[in-house]
């Protein structure tokens, strides 16, 4: 990966968008050298998409009160 995916790229991506572009970045990830820069960066923008999924899910659980 050439370059890092800022979280605010992210915020006007639907799921779906977030979902193919997580399994793009992981096959990234999967073929670059260990410690390289291309390595860092898919690295981060991996982990900045899993944040992003995660902070959406969070905000669209509603807990149940039980009796």
């Amino acid at each position: 990966m050439d370059r890092l995916i800022m979280t605010q790229e992210l915020h006007s991506l639907n799921e779906t968008e977030l979902r193919a572009l997580l399994h793009e970045v992981s096959q990234q990830l999967a073929r670059s050298n260990q410690g390289s820069h291309e390595r860092r960066n898919a690295l981060a923008s991996y982990e900045n998409i899993v944040r992003t999924l995660n902070m959406r899910r969070a905000r669209q659980f509603k807990p149940t009160m039980s009796p």
